[in-house]
């Protein structure tokens, strides 16, 4: 039998926080995942939240499976695996008792849970408020503080602007047109050309701005407002990023490593 592991509850599983339980995984940490009903992370290729649709994901060198109940958290992790769970509200805590609460659902709200979720809180991004709601905050934003460690204060404000590639930002992020039920038109991972329709909603068309590869789009069947990001299409045209988890979750994912072992008594759980 595998021995027991130090427990960090992650909630979210949309990229960022999946490159955190990529990063926290791989370290020796015990993970596990908890998420919504039905996610709306876009970069499903590279997202443990897929996992609540799929059943089972394997992104890079890890798998991801949803469970149906915390008494099956043990024997999935003890086969190696990363268990998720659909827990909006985080109460398998109480049960689990994790060492570590990362919260990388993106809302950009502060958390429901406060200082009291476990020994050590980790934020990601702007919301949270080192001390206040969280022990720790990780810079989410690009740029030069990007993966640093916030032990007072907050995270930069967000700036409402996607990150530039190939010269892209806005275009890159593609839009709901109006409020309504999403319906995917083009395979998530495929290259597509400038004005190939990617999706609907509601019957109107997105079309592609440029081409490229289409690196992220939400499910079908979801209900969507206007103006909600739906998809991504990466202009580099280089369809192995589809399935790579990107350089900024894996900084995110060092910037909480870092918080983690910078504990002393978290450290010793690990026999370092």
């Amino acid at each position: 039998m595998r021995p027991q592991h130090p427990l960090v509850l992650i909630r979210g599983g949309g990229d960022l926080a999946t490159g955190v339980a990529a990063r926290l995984h791989r370290s020796g940490f015990d993970v596990v995942v908890v998420e919504i009903e039905k996610p709306l992370a876009v970069r499903r290729l590279v997202a443990l939240a897929e996992a609540v649709y799929a059943g089972e994901v394997e992104i890079e060198d890890f798998h991801g499976r949803r469970i149906e109940n915390v008494e099956l958290v043990k024997p999935t992790l003890e086969e190696g695996v990363i268990p998720v769970l659909v827990d909006p509200m985080a109460e398998s805590s109480h049960q689990l008792e994790p060492v570590v609460m990362v919260d990388g659902r993106m809302r950009k709200a502060p958390p429901e849970i406060g200082l009291e979720a476990a020994k050590l809180v980790i934020g990601l991004g702007p919301g949270f408020t080192a001390g206040h709601d969280c022990h720790a905050v990780v810079e989410t934003n690009r740029g030069h503080h990007m993966g640093r460690v916030c032990w007072e204060g907050s995270a930069e404000p967000d700036t409402t602007i996607p990150e530039s590639v190939a010269n892209y930002d806005l275009d890159r992020v593609l839009r709901s047109p109006r409020s309504g039920i999403f319906e995917e038109k083009k395979k998530l991972g495929s290259l597509v050309k400038k004005g190939e329709v990617i999706a609907l909603v509601n019957w109107i068309p997105i079309q592609a701005p440029f081409p490229g590869a289409l690196r992220g789009l939400l499910h079908s069947g979801l209900e969507v407002e206007e103006g909600m990001k739906v998809g991504d299409l990466d202009p580099r045209g280089e369809v192995s990023y589809c399935y790579q988890i990107s350089d900024k979750s894996l900084a995110v994912g060092g910037g909480v490593l870092e918080a983690i072992l910078s504990r002393h008594e978290i450290r010793t759980l690990l026999g370092t």
